[in-house]
């Protein structure tokens, strides 16, 4: 059976502290570029979802004005009233 050496632990605590600083620096250059890839395209979802909505909002404004022209506009009718207002107290 084998044992585990100092020089075995030494080695091994120095991969993974040179690893880990290896990972800060690497973060540090590819993370402002990683982000700024996120934030385009979630910009570009934004916008495309708002030029779509115009879109439509534009294309209802249109056919609601050309429905206009066309037909007078409609009283809407008066509502029914269904019940009574009944106002409750709370009791102690």
């Amino acid at each position: 059976m084998e044992t585990a050496s100092f020089t075995g632990f030494i080695k091994t605590l120095a991969y993974i502290v040179l690893f880990w600083y290896l990972f800060k620096f690497l973060f540090r250059i590819f993370a402002p570029i990683l982000m700024r890839t996120a934030v385009n395209k979630l910009q570009q979802k934004m916008q495309d979802q708002m030029n779509q909505q115009f879109g439509q909002q534009s294309n209802y404004t249109n056919q609601s004005s050309n429905a206009q022209n066309d037909e007078p506009k409609k009283m809407p009718n008066e509502k029914k009233i269904v019940g009574e207002y009944v106002d409750f107290e709370e009791i102690d």
